[in-house]
């Protein structure tokens, strides 16, 4: 007997979604996801605080924010979502996990600033400056490692990378521009910025691997 050929609805879904069913185990991944997604949230405004530089994406969404005097995480979600939109020529599929980062992220960031003070001492600032980096390095390893899909910048690199560029070129490409972009909207690039892009991979493939979430 051949396959059933799926509805129009269910073949637009298996194109576009990695996952339109949420794998076991299904309540500990979702935790580990928003767990992984305020976290995320949560380290850029520790940059954003240290008043050091912050991350790429933070410039321009910083950046913006002055030009605009919407708030920094609104940008990050009109960012995100513009950038799913820029997916589809792209041929990525988006899974729950980028659709909740789009607007957990964002929503975490101008929490975490609203909730964080702004310290004058170096010292302090230095601090929020290794722990953002940190704490990003184990959110990346807690939310891509559930499996629901790549965050929307993400999913601009591979695109990028599937049309011929290399991983490292697609993302330093994409974070200069993004950096510079955001510096000549007003946004701050400093000594910050330039540490999270160089020590933000390498953490990352620490965490990565311990963090995987095996399907059940």
């Amino acid at each position: 007997m051949s396959e059933r050929t799926p509805s129009p609805v269910v073949a637009l879904v298996r194109r576009v979604l990695i996952t339109p069913v949420l794998p076991r185990p299904r309540l500990r991944r979702l935790t580990q996801l928003y767990l992984g997604l305020y976290l995320f949230g949560l380290s850029g405004a520790l940059l954003l605080r240290s008043d050091l530089g912050a991350m790429p994406w933070d410039v321009l969404h910083q950046g913006l924010s002055l030009q605009t005097g919407l708030s920094i995480g609104t940008w990050s979600v009109i960012v995100g979502a513009l950038l799913i939109l820029l997916w589809i020529p792209l041929r990525q599929r988006a899974g729950l996990g980028t659709l909740s980062n789009v607007v957990v992220v964002g929503a975490s960031v101008d929490l975490s600033l609203w909730l964080l003070p702004a310290p004058e001492a170096l010292g302090v600032r230095i601090v929020l400056l290794a722990s953002g980096v940190l704490v990003c390095a184990i959110a990346t390893g807690l939310y891509i490692g559930v499996g629901l899909g790549p965050g929307p910048r993400d999913g601009l690199m591979t695109g990028l990378a599937a049309r011929g560029l290399s991983i490292r070129r697609a993302r330093t490409l994409i974070e200069v521009t993004v950096a510079l972009s955001g510096f000549l909207l007003g946004g701050t690039v400093g000594v910050g910025t330039v540490v999270f892009m160089v020590t933000i991979g390498p953490l990352a493939q620490v965490f990565l691997p311990m963090l995987r979430m095996p399907e059940e």
